[in-house]
């Protein structure tokens, strides 16, 4: 599938100058497609708004960004009075340019909104409409990304939270890979691929989840909630019935009309809380297996853990290196990539029994080194 190719394309180069944050951007479009929203937690500095702003940049539309506080009035998310309308005694707002007319949207510190913000931030992410004063207005939001950095512990916060349905935890780059992340901070954040918006392809996209056949998988995931369940992993009814949008949308980024057991590695992003996601994985492991995506390879290895998916995600890899070395064939940083690549290659895959992803594409690795 053409959109589906295009899209991965966008987003692979959006995590590409991020270290450790490829899977922050795969799932930001994986929500766009499903339609649904996604949560982000993790400390401050951890690079949460940069990575959906580098996806937003790559597929295009209408950006709209805010960080929330106890103070923050509802004029400065939804827009403020049309004074004109007002002298006419008509209360309605003026919402270019904000988060009404937004087709991406992060909100930092979503959970310090007041109750005035956060009531009609329920609305709009529940229906896609905006509703305040006489304005209602249809609201063209593909994704919301609510970034925070723990979990709320106000009951009265919990309705709002489960507006999420995916959720990320991130943590502070490993040590092991800081000399990465300060090269990377170095460079300049990419370049869109295309000029033009992608966000029609997502839409084709979305509309075909929504007709993804989901026949197959249904006893799976029926089996997968019950387990989650059983091990104390808290899913109301509504998540696990929603779940299937982000399994649906895995489906067709991976280009295929019918939902198979390669897309079950969503699973674990509706669970609640970072631990939950631990012990989903582990629930999960011999239902997730044979998890792969080939537009969303870093989120499927992650939550999957799987052999295929990591395969996957090593082919991208080797296919990058190669054009890289194809480039600049001195290049010592290149020969070093290659050479990490092929261990992890050698050290996770029985040479005898290479999938048909890597076993072309490890010989082409080797010639590198060896030039």
């Amino acid at each position: 599938m053409a959109d589906a190719k295009r899209v991965g394309e966008a987003v692979s180069v959006a995590g590409a100058g991020m270290v450790d944050r490829e899977v922050l951007a795969e799932v930001v479009a994986l929500c766009a497609v499903a339609g649904e929203h996604l949560l982000v937690v993790g400390a401050p500095g951890t690079a949460k708004s940069e990575a959906v702003r580098r996806v937003a940049g790559q597929l295009g539309g209408r950006y709209f960004e805010y960080l929330l506080g106890r103070f923050t009035e509802p004029n400065e998310l939804f827009g403020p009075v049309d004074l004109r309308l007002l002298r006419e005694g008509r209360v309605e707002f003026e919402t270019a340019g904000m988060l009404p007319e937004a087709e991406i949207a992060f909100l930092d510190e979503v959970f310090l909104g007041s109750t005035a913000v956060l009531n009609t931030l329920l609305g709009l992410l529940n229906e896609r409409v905006f509703r305040r004063g006489r304005t209602v207005l249809a609201s063209p939001l593909r994704v919301c990304v609510g970034a925070a950095n723990s979990m709320p512990e106000d009951p009265a916060l919990a309705a709002f939270a489960d507006r999420f349905l995916a959720r990320i935890f991130v943590e502070p780059v490993p040590d092991a890979r800081l000399e990465e992340l300060l090269e990377a901070g170095r460079r300049a954040a990419p370049v869109p691929l295309d000029s033009t918006s992608l966000l029609g392809a997502v839409d084709r996209l979305a509309t075909a989840a929504q007709a993804c056949d989901l026949a197959d998988v249904t006893p799976l995931v029926g089996a997968a909630v019950r387990r989650l369940r059983g091990a104390g992993v808290a899913l109301s009814d509504r998540r696990a019935v929603r779940a299937q949008r982000l399994i649906a949308a895995a489906a067709v980024l991976d280009g295929r009309t019918a939902a198979t057991a390669q897309d079950l590695w969503v699973i674990p992003l509706i669970a609640p809380t970072a631990d939950a996601q631990k012990l989903a994985r582990d629930t999960l492991a011999d239902l997730v297996e044979k998890s792969s995506n080939s537009s969303l390879v870093y989120a499927a290895e992650e939550l999957s853990r799987g052999a295929l998916a990591r395969a996957e995600r090593l082919a991208r890899t080797a296919a990058a290196l190669l054009t890289e070395h194809g480039s600049a064939p001195g290049d010592r940083d290149v020969r070093l990539r290659v050479e990490a690549t092929l261990r992890e290659m050698d050290a996770g895959f029985d040479l005898s029994d290479l999938p048909e992803s890597l076993a072309g594409v490890r010989a082409q690795l080797v010639a590198a080194v060896r030039s």
